[in-house]
């Protein structure tokens, strides 16, 4: 058995990052792929429908994590993901386009649960913390990188955007040289360790703060590929870009976070995030100038870096050893449950300003909901 390695750490990151492209790598060019695909169905759902897909496998997929380890998980998940997720862009029949983006998402939350499990395998205590952070900025960096490249190749042909999948590939021969053979840690082995108890009160309150929260941030990533457009004759590049904006607001905040938390605690951090979504979108509902756009994207950024980083830390923390798979998967349903939801906020109103006022709304009511729950279950 090995350390693991700069390179491993990295590869680990890399994957995490494929866990929000797997529907933001199409969103600048959104319109243009509905145009082409001739896709009759609501737009959003060609980014949210991967999602869906994870809420449905995800219980199944956290069993069986517990059986087969994390390394052969990614090895099984790596391959469906590229294949699923190139294919999208040629398939013109939209039952199988919906079938194709359902399964891609099957194969989305196999990364999503064996890469974290691993990190809870080979880290503990603030390592940990401090790894899920940088987890968090490399899905957010993932969410720079490639929204803004997506953007480009978007506004040079449709098409190009979906051969970004491809990376899967690359991740798959880093797991083999990287990760295979890393050394464990004996506080997830149950007949070296003390068993940790599970608190079941901490991991459902996670599992519907992580829905809210990704409920709220990918409003924004199913609406603004539209809205500014349309608003502010944004470009499908100048969109991505945009876009990509918010993402490095997040990383600069989840590096940030573990700091945040040491001087706030793990449910008020959580509380703040919600706080910040708030504001982004009542400035995004009230205003219309470029200026504030800034304000807006910085927001929402920091809404994200506050939560989902955190909650999927706390999520470790609250689980067991033997139930750590399960209750990762439960992460992932509420996560991409969230992004799923995400869709249906649009049929609220044609009007983007009355949208972005009830997700604004949505925001301080959970907010405050969701600090006053973590608290009592903190002091419980």
């Amino acid at each position: 058995m090995k350390n693991i390695s700069n390179f491993g750490i990295f590869t680990v990151l890399l994957i995490s990052s494929l866990t929000i492209m797997v529907g933001t790598v199409i969103a600048p060019s959104l319109g243009s792929i509905v145009f082409n695909l001739n896709f009759k169905y609501s737009p959003g759902l060609l980014i949210t429908l991967p999602a869906l897909g994870v809420v449905v496998f995800a219980p199944f997929i956290g069993k069986v994590l517990d059986k087969l380890g994390a390394i052969k998980m990614l090895y099984l998940g790596l391959i469906p993901y590229a294949l699923f997720g190139v294919a999208g862009g040629f398939i013109t029949n939209d039952y199988i386009l919906i079938a194709d983006r359902f399964l891609l998402g099957g194969a989305t939350v196999m990364l999503q649960v064996s890469i974290t499990s691993f990190i809870a395998e080979v880290f503990k205590g603030s390592d940990r913390m401090k790894l899920i952070a940088w987890q968090g900025m490399s899905i957010e960096l993932g969410g720079v990188i490639f929204l803004s490249i997506g953007g480009v190749l978007g506004q040079r042909y449709w098409q190009y955007p979906f051969y970004i999948y491809l990376i899967a590939l690359v991740c798959l021969v880093l797991v083999f040289k990287t990760l295979t053979g890393v050394k464990r840690l004996d506080h997830l082995n149950p007949e070296e360790g003390i068993l940790k108890q599970e608190n079941k009160p901490k991991v459902r309150l996670v599992f519907y703060a992580s829905m809210a929260a990704m409920v709220l941030f990918f409003v924004s990533f199913v609406s603004l590929p539209l809205y500014l457009p349309e608003a502010f004759g944004f470009s499908d590049s100048s969109t991505g870009y945009y876009m990509a904006f918010i993402s490095l607001i997040a990383i600069i905040t989840a590096s940030q976070m573990p700091k945040v938390v040491g001087k706030l605690g793990d449910g008020n951090t959580v509380a703040l995030g919600f706080a910040c979504f708030m504001v982004g979108y009542i400035l995004l509902s009230l205003f219309t100038s470029v200026p504030l756009l800034i304000l807006v994207a910085i927001f929402i950024g920091i809404g994200f870096g506050f939560t989902i980083p955190l909650l999927n830390h706390m999520m470790i923390e609250a689980s067991s050893n033997k139930n750590l798979g399960k209750n990762l998967g439960l992460y992932s349903m509420g996560v991409f449950g969230g992004q799923f939801l995400s869709t249906f906020i649009e049929y609220l109103s044609r009007d983007y300003a009355v949208i972005y006022t009830c997700a604004a709304g949505i925001a301080l009511v959970l907010g405050a909901v969701l600090g006053l729950a973590f608290k009592k279950v903190e002091g419980d």
